[in-house]
């Protein structure tokens, strides 16, 4: 009898300490990991079409998540988009246009609130391993904008004195040849300097070990990992585990790396029981660079790539998997962007947003599969210098009139660049994205009560943020970058 009634209240004792265990698990503020690719095109993931090569890591998170088909980059290239997902604001707002150069004296504001600080004042571990690109003084690194660690590089990896093709030192002059070394920082320090077209095959793989060593290290603890991969940017790079893989050449070999990594990511979550509590995202910073032709991505059929407000440009993959909130392999095709990041992971959180005003939206209904619920309606396409070039609101695009460099001409190959042709919209261009994504069939003359609507929104913006095409100054809302006296 003794024994008996020992072994019901070890029984007790077990299931209430377990029953505890789980409560304390599922109380714990979810752990949230963003991989963020470089220059990775709409059509560059087998579930969103790739071809000549296999992506079954990302893959498989999209099916234990959920894929957006409408998720667009706050602008088509390098700076302004890693501005925009880390401060939910369109990049404009906050100064910042196009891709900063080893030159430049501007970066993040201090006064600007980042993911990392949100996160890191409720107590969050915050690393960052890849490009940064928002400033390479160090106080516009990310140890200063609430990243506790920081491995990489400052900006891109082309911004080096050495030849994309043949890794030779260039010539002082004109170009790259003026540049500096290419460092890899550590901290707020140059650790070494990226000096070969060998020395760009390793970053891959040295950003995934340092991001499994940071799960490790920290799986007790909520954690914030930020993953901006270098890659798929030219000059490409990747290790010999991968080299020679795909069926298309070199991009699609970086391709299957970005891949191993996202599997690499993802089977330390599992060795470390976190799975289950962690909010993981991939996704890109804008279309593929397509000058490059076979060192450049894919639109998945969208019109044009980088650098242009055409969908190719700036709609973008994007894949979440939260267990237990995000249903299992499931597809959202509501108006998304990378303004949303910010404000959404905050609403999870309860974590504390400043007092500047920012662009994104809390798209947490979206994310948890309630798909009649609206939250954003429309979708700004601004670019070079506090351009708007087009609007979005539902399934209608309004194209502006503006100027850019388009890839109706012959490609580069093999590292080489191809050239782009300047090209003007001289008048408002209306399309359908539901019926017409590839923007092939203007049918502004049919549908002037859509212009209307649209040009609602486009005045409220103009009014708001500015718009160089028509000559209306910056908006009186707009903020101003940071920038150090050299």
């Amino acid at each position: 009898m003794k024994k008996y009634t020992l072994l019901i209240f070890l029984t007790t004792v077990f299931f209430n300490g377990y029953s505890q265990h789980k409560q304390k698990q599922n109380t714990k503020k979810p752990n949230v990991v963003v991989i963020f690719i470089d220059d990775e095109g709409y059509g560059d993931i087998g579930c969103y079409g790739a071809t000549g090569f296999q992506t079954p890591n990302i893959d498989y998170i999209a099916s234990q998540g959920m894929r957006f088909t409408n998720y667009y980059a706050a602008q088509p290239v390098c700076s302004a988009s890693r501005a925009g997902i880390l401060t939910g604001c369109y990049p404009n707002r906050i100064g910042f246009s196009g891709a900063l150069f080893p030159k430049d004296t501007i970066g993040m504001n201090a006064s600007e609130l980042t993911i990392a600080e949100m996160f890191k004042a409720q107590g969050y571990a915050t690393a960052c391993y890849g490009k940064w690109h928002l400033g390479w003084q160090k106080e516009f690194l990310p140890l200063q904008h609430g990243f506790d660690e920081f491995v990489g590089l400052p900006y891109s990896n082309d911004m080096w004195p050495y030849d994309n093709v043949t890794g030779e030192k260039l010539p002082k002059g004109k170009g790259r040849g003026n540049y500096p070394e290419l460092p890899l920082i550590v901290g707020n320090e140059i650790s070494e300097t990226i000096s070969s077209l060998k020395d760009q095959d390793k970053l891959t793989t040295l950003y995934t070990e340092k991001a499994v060593d940071f799960i490790n290290r920290n799986k007790d603890t909520p954690f914030f990992l930020y993953v901006p991969h270098t890659m798929g940017h030219v000059p490409l790079g990747v290790s010999k585990k991968f080299r020679g893989k795909s069926e298309l050449g070199l991009y699609g070999d970086v391709m299957m790396e970005i891949d191993w990594s996202v599997g690499e990511i993802n089977e330390a979550l599992k060795q470390n029981n976190l799975v289950d509590n962690t909010i993981f995202i991939f996704t890109t910073d804008n279309g593929p660079w397509l000058s490059y032709g076979n060192h450049a991505g894919s639109s998945g059929g969208l019109r044009s790539g980088k650098f242009t407000s055409w969908e190719g440009g700036q709609r973008v993959p994007f894949i979440i998997r939260w267990p237990g909130n995000t249903p299992k392999g499931t597809v959202c095709n509501k108006l998304a962007c990378a303004v949303d990041l910010l404000p959404t992971f905050a609403s999870i959180t309860n974590g504390k947003l400043s007092d500047n005003k920012i662009d994104g939206v809390d798209i947490t209904l979206l994310w948890k599969g309630d798909f009649e619920s609206n939250p954003r309606e429309t979708i700004l396409y601004y670019f070079g210098k506090n351009n708007l070039n087009g609007v979005r609101k539902g399934n209608w695009k309004l194209v502006l009139p503006h100027t850019y460099g388009s890839y109706n001409t012959q490609p580069g190959n093999d590292g080489h660049r191809g050239i782009k042709l300047n090209i003007t919209v001289e008048k408002p261009e209306l399309y359908n994205m539901m019926r017409d994504p590839g923007e092939r069939f203007n049918v502004i003359e049919s549908y002037p009560e859509k212009v209307q609507e649209l040009m609602e929104v486009v005045e409220k913006y103009r009014k708001e943020l500015g718009d160089l095409n028509v000559g209306i100054a910056e908006g009186s809302e707009n903020r101003k970058i940071g920038k150090i006296e050299m």
